[in-house]
């Protein structure tokens, strides 16, 4: 096809083997239109078998489509190109719906920013609303991980299709080792020399919200948009902040129906096996099924049901089951408070998590060093993403644990986790990592959910609240309750310098105190299910 301004873009299309009209799907992605996502979907040649014409297009400068790649500036414009072209193919019966993930996901919701009539409903699954927060920062700091991989992923398949064989050479390089301990981690060499025009380098220096995330972001752009959508997350996406805020917005404005499904993976791939953990055959995905039967409601009519069920559905781990809800989770929290004997960075029994809190507080002192910052492991911002055991950093003496008595009962927990702490440092500015961990018997520490905020005005003790990513889950009664606070969680974050200057060579040792007890007010709130 060709886009209003002259630009050819290329597609494969998949057909029904049968006679008659029929709706299309439509994906638009930056890979290589052949891969088509199939590693979370199944291939296009079973969605057409399900009776749909699938197109997968490759957008703008990229795979074999002609034009400029500018990372989600012509996604508006070529979207609603596409979705009318894709109308109008043979066979088709005029009603155009849209799936994909991560950029595919994006593509859906810029393209429903035109308001195509033909465009009748749509399934992103882990996406970024606001790209600052959802995307390119978490509590006001670069997800260093997460952005400088995909940037070298992109640069690198740029280079090939300019036959750049010295620059693709260096960036498939970059891509299998990162340079996350060049000098300067959030500038890497490679990036500046060889791709100068990279969204990378913006996206760094745009380190606060303003005007350019505003025009970037879908969030902008929706605010007039209404259509059916089916939003899809991953416990540990990266991007769950995205699918949830979109979910809420829509769920409370739109007259059609929003389905939400939040099952226990990383950002890829969607199975049973989510780090160090097996959540069983009920984790298996059940997307490419459940997309079927809503584009059958809303592409052809067909009376699927959906209408009869409950429109949240999300996976507890723990139980490894399905739980449905009305709507997003709101559950009444329960405090645990935080105490400590003073060295809670030392001695695992020092720091203490419990239900009532204790009328005296003591601080503990906490020191980062940039020089061996603690480092990330799992969760949804590391690469790779997941639950993995992590005792051996909650043993580290720049790591506070607080430790919950075991449970003499099971404690389910739904929705957002937030964690208050009391605290100040020696310089400027400083970062707060909060893991929330479940430990067993046996010893072993394994991560529900964690957060991260970067804090301004460090040397005035105030208590900061850092988001932690939403949870939905079953601690087992036996097993006890971790909350692990760092000052760092590196390479997932970029290192915070203190001094607000770059980081490198000034990067400042930090010292942190942290209150609990008394009138701290540090402590965890858990979004408790009441179970009968």
């Amino acid at each position: 096809m060709y886009t209003r301004d002259g630009v050819r873009l290329d597609a494969d299309i998949y057909r029904p083997d049968a006679e008659g009209k029929f709706p299309v799907l439509l994906m638009r992605q930056p890979y290589g239109r052949a891969i088509a996502s199939t590693i979370v979907y199944a291939h296009p040649t079973w969605y057409a078998s399900q009776g749909y014409i699938v197109v997968i297009q490759d957008v703008r400068g990229r795979g074999t489509s002609a034009g400029e790649f500018k990372l989600f500036a012509h996604e508006i414009a070529d979207g609603e190109d596409a979705v009318n072209w894709a109308a109008n193919l043979p066979g088709s019966n005029g009603a155009v719906g849209m799936y994909g993930f991560s950029y595919q996901g994006m593509t859906q919701l810029y393209a429903a920013a035109a308001k195509p009539a033909a465009l009748k409903a749509i399934c992103p699954a882990m996406i970024g609303y606001d790209l600052y927060t959802d995307w390119a920062y978490e509590g006001g700091a670069f997800c260093l991980h997460t952005n400088l991989a995909w940037a070298i992923q992109l640069a690198t398949e740029t280079a090939r299709l300019r036959g750049d064989k010295q620059a693709y050479q260096s960036l498939l390089s970059a891509s299998r080792n990162l340079p996350l301990y060049d000098p300067l981690p959030t500038r890497p060499e490679v990036l500046k020399n060889l791709v100068p025009d990279s969204f990378y380098h913006q996206w760094v220096e745009h380190s606060q919200p303003n005007a350019y995330w505003e025009n970037l972001s879908p969030k902008t752009h929706l605010k007039n948009v209404d259509l059916p959508m089916f939003h899809i997350g991953g416990w540990f996406d990266t991007y769950l902040r995205g699918t949830l805020n979109l979910y809420k917005d829509m769920a409370a404005r739109s007259q059609y129906r929003q389905q939400l499904l939040v099952g226990p993976w990383t950002h890829l791939p969607w199975n049973r096996k989510v780090g160090e953990v097996d959540f069983g055959i009920n984790a298996i995905s059940p997307v490419d099924r459940m997309q079927i039967c809503w584009f059958d409601q809303f592409l052809k009519g067909v009376d699927t049901g959906l209408n009869n069920q409950l429109p949240v559905w999300m996976f507890e781990m723990g139980s490894n089951t399905w739980q449905g809800f009305p709507g997003l989770p709101e559950f009444e929290h329960k405090t645990y408070f935080l105490s400590s004997y003073g060295i809670a960075n030392i001695r695992e029994d020092e720091g203490i998590l419990s239900t009532t809190c204790p009328e005296s507080g003591v601080d503990d002192i906490l020191v980062h060093d940039p020089w061996r910052p603690v480092p990330a492991l799992g969760g949804h911002a590391a690469i790779p993403a997941g639950i993995f055991e992590r005792s051996h950093i909650d043993c580290r003496s720049d790591v506070l644990t607080y430790t919950s008595e075991p449970l003499d009962f099971d404690l389910h927990v739904a929705g957002d986790v937030v964690v208050a702490i009391s605290c100040s440092a020696d310089q400027p500015s400083f970062d707060l990592s909060a893991v929330l961990s479940e430990i067993y018997p046996d010893g072993k520490v394994y991560n529900l959910t964690q957060g991260y905020l970067r804090c301004q005005d460090g040397m005035n003790r105030i208590t900061r609240k850092i988001q932690l990513q939403t949870i939905c889950a079953r601690i087992t009664r036996g097993n006890a309750l971790r909350l692990s606070l760092s000052a760092a969680c590196f390479p997932a974050y970029a290192i915070n310098p203190g001094n607000n200057s770059i980081v490198g060579m000034e990067a400042e040792i930090i010292t942190l105190t942290i209150s609990s007890g008394g009138d701290s007010l540090s402590q965890v709130l858990l979004p408790v299910v009441a179970v009968s």
